[in-house]
């Protein structure tokens, strides 16, 4: 019995990507205008700072363009750029996390900062609160729980767009849950 293979790849995005690879610019801003925006949704994660998003939208659709030869076509563009995207991010907090490490941060910085009251139901509150807490998280930390709750991917699809194995993501985010979990204690206590 022979089965019929089906291309991950829809016709308009294989047309633009051989179109590219022979150096149609105009096909690959046509797969940017088609993705940037669930890219820059992506990156959203990573940073809220407006300008730093759009940075890094545009390093992801640079690096896409200059592997674009390498890209296989075994899964959809929308995912290969999601896991392009999820390096980039995470490479921004790395360097962000090495930047806090080196220089001094005041004492009233350093701490988490309140919980915001549930009374309020100010989600905006609660997300900044949110962000605060996972950016002291070592990055991987921050990352696999970002994947998992945040973005709501399963253990597979957080490991296809970090690379690592699906063991890995479960026992990385059993230690981030664990660091979160002492790092919310310290800050009620402190």
């Amino acid at each position: 019995m022979r089965t019929t293979r089906v291309c991950a790849v829809t016709e308009p995005d294989a047309a633009d990507i051989a179109a590219s690879l022979k150096g149609d610019g105009d096909a690959f801003a046509r797969i940017v205008r088609r993705y940037q925006g669930e890219i820059a949704t992506t990156l959203w994660r990573f940073t809220r700072e407006r300008a730093v998003c759009e940075e890094l939208v545009h390093d992801v659709f640079v690096e896409a363009y200059l592997s674009l030869p390498t890209y296989r076509g075994k899964a959809p563009l929308l995912h290969w750029l999601r896991r392009i995207a999820t390096r980039v991010g995470y490479r921004q907090w790395k360097q962000a996390a090495r930047e806090r490490a080196h220089r001094q941060v005041p004492l009233e910085e350093d701490r988490v900062g309140e919980i915001p009251d549930a009374a309020t139901d100010d989600p905006q509150a609660a997300s900044e609160y949110l962000q605060g807490v996972l950016a002291r998280l070592p990055p991987r930390d921050h990352l696999v729980l970002t994947l998992l709750y945040l973005e709501e991917c399963s253990v597979e699809e957080a490991a296809q767009r970090t690379g690592w194995s699906k063991a890995m993501v479960k026992v990385q985010a059993f230690r981030a849950r664990k660091k979160l979990r002492r790092l919310l204690e310290t800050s009620e206590g402190g």
